[in-house]
C-alpha cells in the first residue's frame, strides 16, 4: 500500500516513516508539512492511505477529509483524544494517540491493509478479473506469487510462511484473515486456524486431516462442516 504522512510535526514524521519502513506492505509515497500539501500531492500520486494529523495550522485534518470527494483510506494521529469521535465520524479506518506504539501502529496498519485486499478483491470480481498471481512483501524485496503454483499457506503469529511447488516457502507479514478474503474461493480453503490449502493440491484426506505433498495438514474443529460441503458435495 501507497501511503502519505502529513503532519505539521517533523518528529511525527519521522517516527510514521520509521514505523511504516518496519511494514513489509507500506511503501511511504511521500511527507506533508500540511493538508494544502497533500491536496497537491494527491492530484499526481496514487495514495492508498494517509496517515492524517488533525491538529494542524490553516486545514485541518478533518476539514482536508471533508473537502476531499473521494478520500483514500485515512488513519488519524493526533495527541488530542477530544478528537476521536469526530474522526469516526468521517469513516477513519483507525485513530492513533501520540506517542504512537510501533504495535498499535501495526494493528492500525493490518486492518487498513485488509480492508484494501477486500475492496480490490470486490473490484475484480464485479469486472470478472481472476487473479493469477499476487505480490507480497518479503523482507526488502517483493515477490511475485504464482496462485497456481501455491500448495498452502501457515499462519505464524504476525506472518504467514507460503508454500509453493518447486520453491523456497516465502515469509510475509501478512495475516490469515486478510489472505482468505482474497485469494480465489473456488481454489482455496481455510481449513485450520494456521492453514489455508489449496484445494486441487489435496492428495489425500484421512479423518481430520489432509495431505499436500508429504506434508499431513489438520483440519480444525471449526471449519469441518465447510471442508466437507466443499471437498464433498451432495
Amino acid at each position: 500500500m501507497r501511503c502519505l504522512i502529513v503532519d505539521d510535526e517533523p518528529l511525527a514524521q519521522q517516527v510514521m516513516e520509521e514505523f511504516a519502513g518496519r511494514v513489509p506492505f507500506l511503501e511511504v509515497a511521500g511527507k506533508c508539512n500540511s493538508a494544502a500539501e497533500a491536496i497537491e500531492v494527491l492530484r499526481h500520486t496514487q495514495v492508498d492511505l494517509i496517515f492524517l494529523d488533525i491538529h494542524m495550522p490553516r486545514l485541518s485534518g478533518l476539514d482536508f477529509i471533508r473537502s476531499h470527494p473521494d478520500p483514500p483510506q485515512f488513519i488519524l494521529v493526533t495527541a488530542y483524544s477530544e478528537y476521536a469521535l469526530q474522526g469516526f465520524n468521517v469513516n477513519a479506518t483507525d485513530y492513533l494517540m501520540k506517542p504512537v506504539p510501533f504495535e498499535r501502529f501495526l494493528k492500525a496498519v493490518t486492518k487498513a491493509y485488509e480492508l484494501h485486499r477486500l475492496r480490490n478483491r470486490n473490484i475484480q470480481t464485479e469486472g470478472s478479473i481472476i487473479p493469477r498471481f499476487m505480490m507480497v512483501k518479503s523482507g526488502y524485496q517483493t515477490v511475485k506469487i504464482m496462485l497456481d503454483s501455491i500448495l498452502y499457506i501457515e499462519g505464524l503469529k504476525d506472518y504467514v510462511k507460503i508454500y509453493m511447488e518447486g520453491k523456497k516457502p516465502v515469509l510475509s507479514l501478512l495475516t490469515m484473515k486478510g489472505l482468505a478474503e482474497t485469494l480465489p474461493v473456488d481454489r482455496f480453503l481455510r481449513i485450520h486456524k494456521s492453514y489455508i490449502v489449496a484445494t486441487d493440491h489435496i492428495s489425500t484426506i484421512s479423518r481430520n486431516r489432509v495431505m499436500i505433498g508429504e506434508k499431513w495438514i489438520p483440519v480444525g474443529e471449526n471449519y469441518r462442516d465447510d471442508f466437507r460441503k466443499r471437498m464433498f458435495p451432495q
